[in-house]
C-alpha cells in the first residue's frame, strides 16, 4: 500500500499492530519509472512481517500523490483491505481502540449461523492514519487455516485480501484463470452483522474467496445491493494513497502484458522491467497492471532454482 510519510507509517503498524520491519529499500531510475508509469519515481519500501506473511508499504519521495478520498465507502471500488488474524478479538479490539484508530465497524462483529460459510467469525472494520481500511479477523475452530488457532501473540498474520469488484465473473477471469488461483469459498452475506461490519445498510455482498499455493488469499467483494459504488479514478496512480498493489510472483512476466490486456485489465507498466523488487524469493524483472477494476497487480518473475 502506498503511504504518506514511511517512517511514521512503519512505527504505527509496529506499534498498534505489532509487525516488524524486516528491511528497507529505495528503488529509483528509468527502469523504475517505467515500471510505476511515472516520472521521477523515487519511492522508499518498507517490508513488514507478521508471522509468515508480508506488508510492504511504499512512499513516494517524488512526485507525492492524492490522499484517500475522507468520503470513501466500503463499496467504492478502489477499497482494498488485509485481514489482520487475531487470536482474541475482544483483546486486540480493546488494543486498537486504546490507540485511537478510526472504526468503520459499530464494533466486532459475529457472523451467523445461517451462513455456514462464516458463521462463528468475528470480524472489525477500521482505518489507518492514512485512511486504509484493515480488517482484524478471529476464527473459531474448525475454520481458517488450522495455524490461525495459536496463541502464540495477539496478531497472528494475514489471512487475505479483499477488494470490491464490479462483476465476480469478470474478475475470476484474471485470478482464476489467468493467474490459476482456486476459488475455495463463495458466500453471499447481509443483515444486521454485515451492515454493522463494514457501514452499508442495506447491503448484500457476494463474497468470492481465492487461495494460490502459498501467501495470503484474495477475496472478491461484488455488492449486488447497493449498487452505487463509485469505480476506480481513471487518473489514479501509483502515488495516490488509494493505491494498493498485489504481489504475485509468476514463471514469466512478459507473458502478462498482453494476457491482463484479455481479461479486461490494462497494464501501467510498457513490458517488463529490470527492476530488483524487495522480495526474496524473485529475480530482476516486474511489470504492474490493474485489474477490470483498477486494483493494481505487480507480477514478479520467479528466481531460478539453483541447480543441484
Amino acid at each position: 500500500m502506498t503511504v504518506d510519510d514511511l517512517d511514521r507509517a512503519s512505527r504505527w503498524f509496529v506499534d498498534t499492530l505489532d509487525f516488524r520491519v524486516e528491511r528497507v529499500d529505495e528503488r529509483s531510475g528509468i527502469a523504475v519509472d517505467r515500471l510505476f508509469g511515472m516520472a521521477d519515481a523515487a519511492v522508499r519500501v518498507a517490508t513488514l512481517r507478521l508471522g509468515a506473511e508480508s506488508l510492504e508499504l511504499l512512499d513516494f519521495e517524488r512526485p507525492g500523490g492524492r490522499p484517500v478520498p475522507t468520503d470513501s465507502r466500503s463499496e467504492d471500488r478502489w477499497f482494498q483491505h488485509v485481514a489482520i488474524v487475531v487470536r482474541d478479538m475482544d483483546e486486540a479490539y480493546a488494543h486498537v481502540r486504546s490507540r485511537g484508530v478510526a472504526a468503520i465497524s459499530t464494533g466486532p462483529q459475529l457472523l451467523p449461523d445461517w451462513n455456514p460459510a462464516a458463521a462463528g467469525i468475528r470480524a472489525f472494520y477500521f482505518r489507518d492514519p492514512d485512511g486504509h481500511v484493515l480488517e482484524l479477523i478471529e476464527f473459531p475452530s474448525g475454520k481458517g487455516d488450522p495455524r490461525w488457532q495459536s496463541d502464540a501473540q495477539r496478531f497472528l498474520g494475514i489471512d487475505h485480501t479483499a477488494i470490491v469488484v464490479d462483476d465476480t465473473d469478470c474478475s475470476l477471469r484474471v485470478y482464476r484463470d489467468l493467474l490459476g488461483l482456486r476459488a475455495v469459498g463463495r458466500s453471499e452475506n447481509h443483515g444486521d452483522e454485515q451492515e454493522r461490519l463494514n457501514g452499508v445498510f442495506a447491503c448484500r455482498v457476494r463474497i468470492t474467496t481465492l487461495r494460490a499455493a502459498a501467501g495470503p488469499g484474495i477475496e472478491l467483494l461484488e455488492y449486488l445491493t447497493p449498487r452505487d459504488g463509485r469505480p476506480m479514478p481513471l487518473d489514479v496512480r501509483p502515488d495516490d494513497l488509494v493505491h494498493w498493489q498485489i504481489e504475485v510472483t509468476v514463471p514469466n512476466v512478459d507473458t502478462m502484458f498482453a494476457a491482463i490486456r484479455q481479461t479486461g485489465g490494462v497494464p501501467v507498466s510498457p513490458g517488463e522491467q529490470p527492476v530488483a523488487w524487495p522480495t526474496a524469493d524473485t529475480a530482476p524483472g516486474a511489470l504492474l497492471a490493474r485489474d477490470p477494476d483498477g486494483h493494481g497487480l505487480l507480477f514478479l518473475t520467479r528466481a531460478a532454482t539453483p541447480a543441484r
